[in-house]
Order: C-alpha cells, then sequence, then structure tokens
C-alpha cells in the first residue's frame, strides 16, 4: 500500500504505491485518481481502505489539480469529506491547514508530490508539482502559504516521480522550463532532452531555506508505482500527511 511510509512526532506521511486496492487490471489495485474510467466503487473503496489503514476515523482534504500554483487552505476551503464529483474540490494544486487530524491528500503518476511540516508551529501542507506546476512555482507558493500560518522552520518530503532519465521533452520545451528552474535541465539514458522536475523542485526547496528528505523513486521504472508516461491516464497515487492531535 505503500512506497514510504514515516512518523515525525505528531506527523504522519506516506506515499502510496499500487497495491492494496480493489481496482481492475489495467488499473490494479489502489487507484486513486479522480478522473478516468475506472469504476467509481472501486475508487471509492480504494480510497476507504487507506484512509482507514493511514489514519482510521480521520477526515481528509483533497484537490482538483490543474497544473497550476494555486494553494488553498483545508479549513476555509471546504475541501474535505468529499463525495467523488470533480466540482466539489477546489481547483488548486496546494493545499495547507492547521486543523489537527484532518488528512491531507494529493494525486501524481509522473508529477512530484510533496509533503511539508512544521510540527512546532502546527502546519502542515502538500503540493503536486508538475512540468507546469513547478515552473510556476508551486512549491515556493505553498511554503509561503504555510509561512502565513505561522510556520517557521519547515520539512518537505519529496515522493516518486518520473526521473530525469525517463522524462523525454522536445528541446524547445526543455529550453522553456530551463530558463525558468535550471536545475530541472536533464537528459534521458538515450542522450535526447529531458526534464527531472524532482531536480527542479529541490533546488526550489533549497533557495527557500526548506529541509527535503527524498524519499523518490522512478515511477516508470519501477512496476510497483503508477506512470502516466508508462501506464496512460487515469491511474494515481495518493500523497498524505496528517498533524495528529496531541
Amino acid at each position: 500500500m505503500y512506497s514510504f511510509r514515516a512518523s515525525a512526532g505528531l506527523v504522519d506521511l506516506a506515499f502510496t504505491d499500487r497495491y492494496g486496492g480493489v481496482s481492475r487490471a489495467p488499473y490494479a489495485e489502489l487507484n486513486l485518481a479522480v478522473n478516468g474510467s475506472d469504476s467509481p466503487e472501486a475508487k471509492a473503496e480504494n480510497h476507504r481502505l487507506l484512509l482507514a489503514d493511514f489514519a482510521d476515523g480521520a477526515p481528509y482534504a483533497d484537490l482538483y489539480q490543474v497544473h497550476g500554483n494555486a494553494v488553498v487552505d483545508a479549513g476555509l476551503s471546504g475541501a474535505r469529506d468529499n463525495p467523488a464529483e470533480c466540482g466539489v474540490r477546489p481547483e488548486a494544486d496546494g493545499i495547507v491547514t492547521t486543523e489537527r487530524d484532518l488528512v491531507l491528500l494529493v494525486r501524481t503518476a509522473d508529477c512530484v508530490p510533496v509533503l511539508f511540516a512544521d510540527e512546532a508551529a502546527g502546519v502542515i501542507g502538500a503540493a503536486h508539482a508538475g512540468r507546469k506546476g513547478m515552473a510556476a512555482g508551486v512549491v515556493p507558493a505553498t511554503v509561503a502559504r504555510m509561512r502565513t500560518l505561522g510556520a517557521t522552520r519547515i520539512t518537505a518530503w519529496v515522493g516518486p516521480h518520473v526521473c530525469g532519465k525517463c522524462y523525454e521533452v522536445p528541446a524547445e520545451m526543455q529550453e522553456e522550463i530551463a530558463a525558468v528552474e535550471p536545475a530541472a535541465r536533464a537528459t534521458t539514458s538515450w542522450g535526447t532532452p529531458s526534464l527531472d522536475v524532482g531536480a527542479g523542485v529541490l533546488a526550489q526547496l533549497a533557495r527557500e531555506g526548506v529541509e527535503a528528505v527524498d524519499a523518490s523513486r522512478c515511477t516508470r521504472e519501477s512496476e510497483d508505482l503508477y506512470s502516466y508516461r508508462r501506464d496512460g491516464a487515469g491511474m494515481s497515487l495518493g500523497a498524505l500527511i496528517r498533524l495528529r492531535g496531541a
């Protein structure tokens, strides 16, 4: 069910793998996607199983992700205990909260999931950083929103995403993104232009003075993880974080 799971004080966090759910092939098994043709009943059960294991009884807040840099406060957005309909989710790619025992959830399938916490200040966050979102600054925007809520010493965990050796892009696209974030420039293992979005995210975190824990693996190279480039659309992994009540 998890590719990485950890607790740091009162902070619980995890990145999922594709196992432990009920979706049938080709989505098998723990598909957490919002869109796609997988059974809505299966996806609902996958969320139930995951939340029961990660934080039994806790509500969760999530997003309708749009590859931008908007960040919402889960306590103000109404993004909690959502039904499956996309329209009730805020359109954003970052989410923060000071609420205890509220799980924040973002979804990825090659994009970079980032989880944030300042336990002492009682602030947590989560971000979905794809190529466009990384270039637009969703990671710094999430850090900035957390700081407005009192965070001062933030730790970030960077989860599974497609690596630079596998993420081939046209040379023009590489130049466009690298002009914004030079650290994202990369080369595939077969020698063509690529992007390393994870490296770009890590560079942004470093500039923000945020300590980063790299919990990543390449989604395209790992059969236990979903990959948009390898598997197609309609399949998603989850990244979850919560601050437990004292």
